[in-house]
């Protein structure tokens, strides 16, 4: 297979590209800068902006698939940013597969897409999107599956995956941000530490691209569907934290506070932020106060069932191997 990764220099594109490698299959990353460590493994990097349709049309050119990663991340920022990149981008992504025949668009989505301000219990791919969202992430991501379910049909067959919360060794986002601000004292949790969330290790969630790809024509039963992605065992959030914390020698969370204080405080720091036209992220919002309070995991039955997804790595053994790495180079200093 001839594959190109969008975003496939980050951390769950960098994991596609090692496992399309693994199995001698031609791997070609676009993104924004170099990547030398894919280079040096033989892979083919065009550097291109998402937004800019005619570079992604030309490097759409000559696959049998496209796993379309790349995104802007994050819970703040310009909501026109986060449209022109993660809508725009797709349509461009969507366009570029159809005017040079690609057969097959994996996107990688995210559960945030049907998350509102509930908790979310075993949910399963019925869930419908909620009229609205709490921040420019999950709205534009929804808007994007919508448009990549959409375009399903027998010239181009279409996935969307819904993986919660990748983490693992190589990460340089969600768990080293939270052990650097535990070790700056800013850690706070928010509610009574009882909500229970879905993971998905990095080594999983990077199989599930390739199963959903293998899996993928236009007659399949999982062609123009969207499915959740898991360790399939949720677990309690900040248990699970404090676990890592002390492995690492962080200091323990010791400072609470309710959801509805959180959550409030966080409205009130979105408008301050907006109304001083500041770039730096609030302390809280509204969005991160539901997620780190409220239980949101899912069912994975249907991944089990379409693509014969069964995660290898345990949470456990992630945790170990996480914890090693962690402990093992300059973060633990």
């Amino acid at each position: 297979m001839r594959a190109l990764i969008t975003g496939g220099g980050g951390f769950l594109g960098s994991h596609i590209a090692g496992l399309l490698h693994a199995r001698n299959d031609e791997v070609v990353v676009l993104g924004r800068n170099r990547y030398p460590h894919l280079e040096s493994n033989g892979t083919r990097t065009i550097q291109a902006d998402l937004r800019d349709a005619q570079a992604v049309a030309r490097a759409c050119e000559g696959m049998d698939c496209v796993f379309h990663v790349g995104a802007l991340v994050g819970i703040w920022g310009k909501r026109r940013d986060y449209w022109s990149i993660n809508v725009d981008g797709t349509r461009n992504v969507i366009e570029g597969c159809r005017k040079h025949g690609v057969p097959k668009l994996v996107y990688t989505s995210s559960p945030s897409v049907v998350f509102d301000e509930g908790e979310m219990c075993g949910v399963d791919e019925s869930q419908p999107y909620p009229p609205n969202h709490l921040a420019a992430y999950p709205e534009t991501k929804a808007a994007a599956e919508r448009l990549v379910l959409a375009a399903n049909g027998s010239g181009l067959a279409t996935i969307a995956l819904r993986p919660h919360l990748i983490w693992g060794p190589g990460d340089s986002h969600l768990i080293p941000q939270v052990i650097a601000q535990a070790r700056e004292g800013r850690l706070v949790q928010v509610g009574d530490g009882t909500s229970r969330v879905d993971v998905t290790y990095i080594d999983n969630a990077a199989d599930a691209h390739l199963l959903a790809a293998d899996a993928l024509d236009p007659s399949a039963a999982c062609a123009g569907k969207a499915y959740f992605l898991s360790q399939g065992e949720p677990v309690q959030l900040w248990p699970w934290l404090a676990e890592i914390l002390d492995a690492v020698g962080a200091p323990a969370v010791r400072r609470s506070i309710s959801f509805r204080t959180a959550y409030w405080l966080g409205a009130a720091l979105e408008l301050f932020h907006r109304a001083v036209g500041s770039k730096r992220q609030p302390w809280m919002t509204r969005f991160l106060a539901t997620q780190l309070s409220k239980s949101h995991y899912f069912d994975i039955t249907a991944a089990r069932r379409d693509l014969g997804y069964r995660p290898r790595v345990a949470t456990s053994e992630g945790i170990r191997r996480l914890i090693a790495s962690l402990t093992s180079g300059p973060q633990a200093t």
